[in-house]
């Protein structure tokens, strides 16, 4: 009797657990409290001398109700505010190219929020797999004060996204308030700016773009918001565009409908349209058109990448910031294919639907498709946002961005192999597999005689492959061709998420949560010089200012300025990989040419 006591007692503590962490509604908690009351009076009461087959039968149904009550009280979709306070203070009305908008004044009244400003029309319907259009003109103010959907992809449920933030972030909060999810939709094309409050001109503009594989992310992450750039006096401005097969989705079909012959670049044409809009808005909210950043971490960094060397966004900003990634490697690693294997896929895609052309296509639900992120998830040479591979447009010297800052991560892989990281018994398969006649090279740089040491060069390698040969690719073009060029190593550790792949950007946009006990003074102090850097080198091109180490440009492609414990310059030291790398690509014959 007593040990069945205790099992009951820890399944209820486990059923609300699991509507905490699922952020089902308060009525979720009540029932599931009346339920177990009757429950238990029941097992107390009526059950003591019947069988054990109705108590096995009671037992079965109140898990039974229980899931019923999951289902039931399921948290409802509910926009996202751009202030969290109540009764939020709005700003007078702007005037931009659609109409009148007003945001809203954070609670500390230190920033303005515009969120959800429309900088296209929705491309749904005979818009889906077009090029963005203006947005129709409104009549009267728009209140921006709720950030718009975010593109359509594929969601977790929410108990997932809970126990990441638990396991991953170490981050969870327990919450009644935030019993509800975020929209998903394929109207999406908005953007969010903020700025500091008041009246102010003139001020460097920083435009960035999530990341997410192509297939995931949102423009309102607490982590890359605005806000704390914006109050050391930046505007600061971040986009929805379309993501997975809605925005990079390849037919010829779709090539062909267009005067222009592009298609599979949805999503980067989105990003242009949007800095077409900061270019022709963005002074009246005090942002200066002809002083624009462009700044993008992991595959927002690979658009970035491809936006400098795209024609379409020539003149469109002056610097770009790259975070973890870039496509400016001969083979790109990741988020990048030719134009024949985008026809391919896509028309591998139309026979999986049972589709002969594009119209038949467009007719399917968006959440029908919305599964197909995995296999659409690329930039494609197209012939009009990209002529040619990035590597060969540098190569030209064909590149928008005058300076650039660009890096990476200490422990960019780890995320990625957290459940798939090498062991003694297949670490030399997996390097001979990816460097093939190289590998010998190889397992000499890295000759692992444990599985620590296989797991932790392997992880090493990777990070190297993806993330850190790429941005030391791009550095070397731009000495090359003497772009001034600053590039660093986040090392940081802390309590949270660390220096693993995305885990500098709550540091250099700004972020850290005052009540935060993950984060120590140092790392405070760190969040301060990086968010002051980003800012003098989107003010000037250059990041260095008063009171700050000196961060050299990296003239050798060797140089780096780490953020980790201290801040200062330090020697890469992966470059005998690097070396490997460049003879696998053919990179030495082509700097030679």
């Amino acid at each position: 009797m007593v040990i069945m006591t205790v099992i009951n007692s820890i399944l209820l503590i486990l059923m609300l657990a699991v509507l905490e962490l699922n952020k089902n509604t308060v009525s979720g908690f009540v029932l599931v409290i009346l339920l177990s009351a009757g429950y238990f009076f029941l097992r107390a009461k009526v059950l003591p001398d019947r069988s054990w087959f109705l108590k096995l039968l009671s037992w079965i149904a109140w898990i039974a109700v229980f899931a019923g009550i999951v289902f039931l009280t399921w948290p409802p979709v509910k926009s996202v505010p751009a202030v969290e306070y109540e009764n939020p203070v709005y700003t007078e009305p702007v005037s931009v190219s659609g109409g009148d908008v007003c945001g809203v004044i954070s609670e500390d009244g230190k920033t303005e929020i515009y969120a959800g400003i429309p900088y296209a029309k929705p491309p749904v319907g005979e818009l889906r797999w077009a090029e963005p259009q203006d947005p129709e003109p409104w009549q009267g103010v728009l209140h921006c004060d709720t950030f718009a959907p975010m593109s359509m992809q594929p969601t977790n449920l929410p108990i997932y996204d809970s126990l990441v933030r638990i396991i991953g972030f170490h981050d969870y909060k327990i919450s009644l308030d935030d019993n509800w999810i975020a929209p998903v939709s394929e109207d999406s094309l908005y953007l969010n700016v903020w700025k500091p409050a008041g009246d102010v001109s003139g001020l460097p503009v920083i435009v960035y773009i999530h990341g997410g594989s192509l297939q995931t992310g949102q423009p309102w992450y607490g982590d890359y918001a605005g806000r704390g750039l914006a109050e050391k006096g930046a505007v600061v401005v971040n986009m929805g565009y379309r993501l997975g097969v809605f925005g990079f989705y390849a037919d010829s079909e779709l090539a062909n409908e267009t005067l222009n012959h592009t298609t599979g670049n949805y999503g980067l044409l989105d990003q242009i349209k949007a800095l077409k809009w900061v270019k022709e808005n963005i002074a009246a909210f005090g942002g200066d058109p002809k002083n624009v950043t462009v700044a993008g971490e992991s595959a927002g960094a690979a658009c970035v990448s491809a936006l400098c060397t795209s024609s379409r966004a020539s003149g469109l900003f002056r610097r770009a910031i790259l975070e973890s990634s870039t496509v400016a490697s001969v083979e790109p690693p990741h988020s990048f294919r030719t134009y024949e294997e985008a026809i391919k896929s896509g028309n591998e895609l139309k026979e999986r639907y049972g589709c002969t052309t594009v119209g038949e296509l467009r007719n399917i639900p968006a959440e029908e498709l919305v599964g197909e992120a995995s296999t659409q998830h690329h930039i494609t040479i197209d012939g009009y946002v990209l002529n040619r591979m990035p590597y060969r447009s540098y190569m030209q010297h064909e590149n928008n961005e005058q300076q650039i800052l660009h890096g990476y991560n200490s422990r960019e892989s780890a995320s990625f192999l957290i459940m798939n990281n090498a062991k003694m018994s297949d670490y030399e398969q997996r390097v001979r597999g990816y460097f093939k006649e190289y590998a010998d090279e190889v397992l000499e740089l890295y000759p692992a005689s444990t599985d620590e040491e296989a797991a932790e060069y392997w992880a090493e390698i990777w990070g190297a492959v993806y993330f850190d040969y790429p941005h030391y690719c791009l550095n070397r073009i731009a000495v090359m061709y003497k772009i001034p060029v600053y590039e660093y190593y986040f090392s940081k550790d802390n309590g949270r998420l660390g220096p693993w792949h995305s885990g500098e950007m709550i540091y250099c946009y700004g972020n850290i949560p005052e009540d935060s006990k993950l984060f120590s003074e140092r790392d405070r102090e760190l969040s301060d010089q990086m968010t002051d850097y980003w800012i003098n080198f989107a003010r000037t091109g250059d990041p260095n200012g008063e009171g700050l180490p000196v961060w050299e440009q990296n003239l050798t492609s060797s140089d780096l300025m780490e953020f980790g414990e201290t801040t200062g310059m330090i020697t890469e030291r992966e470059h005998d990989l690097f070396r490997v790398l460049d003879k696998m690509q053919g990179a030495v014959k082509i700097m030679s040419n």
